[in-house]
């Protein structure tokens, strides 16, 4: 399959979830982070979830950092440049939705891609050697090129990796180190 294929297919399979699986889905990704061994950095970059789109819900994750008093960012897209910035996000953080309808801060001061420790990624789908298929515009490989290599890269989706599409991979992908799923983590070796 291609891309093009891949994400067709996979925005499908998300839409035909119901409203009451995606929550429950995303509260066991949350439940299967919980006991996952990544609680020991300090700062995690998390996407805010677009419900148009049907993505992981990631507010139980967002609660899971409060909880565990970790420092928070998330991202501001540039359009022009097609880039991601991490802004530190707390719990009075005024949000907007941007023209993509990606809510973000309103303000903020980005801080460094190579503070960040753990990045939460969205995806449609990826494969079990941690190639990820996004939505196509490229702004969380670039985002993650700027991160540092031992940053820990967490794919969040509903289903389970397929077999391999490194084929279709290019060579400004980056890789997952670790696939979160409502049943497993799986990390990438």
């Amino acid at each position: 399959m291609t891309k093009k294929e891949l994400r067709q297919l996979y925005k499908q399979k998300r839409t035909a979830l119901s409203v009451a699986e995606r929550e429950m889905m995303s509260l066991q990704i949350a439940q299967q982070l919980s006991i996952c061994d990544i609680w020991g950095y300090n700062c995690y970059h998390l996407f805010l979830s677009i419900k148009k789109l049907n993505e992981v819900d990631t507010t139980p994750i967002l609660q899971l950092l409060y909880e565990k008093n970790k420092q928070v960012v998330v991202p501001k897209m540039n359009s022009e440049k097609r880039t991601l910035t991490s802004i530190p996000f707390a719990k009075d953080t005024l949000l907007q939705t941007n023209s993509w309808g990606v809510p973000e801060p309103k303000d903020g001061i980005a801080i460094s891609a190579h503070k960040i420790e753990v990045v939460f990624v969205p995806l449609l789908t990826c494969d079990l050697y941690g190639n990820r298929i996004g939505y196509g515009g490229g702004y969380y490989d670039r985002f993650l090129a700027e991160c540092l290599p031992e940053t820990l890269k967490i794919g969040l989706s509903f289903f389970l990796p397929e077999e391999n599409f490194s084929s279709i991979s290019l060579p400004t992908d980056v890789r997952l180190t670790h696939i979160a799923t409502p049943d497993k983590i799986i990390t990438i070796e």
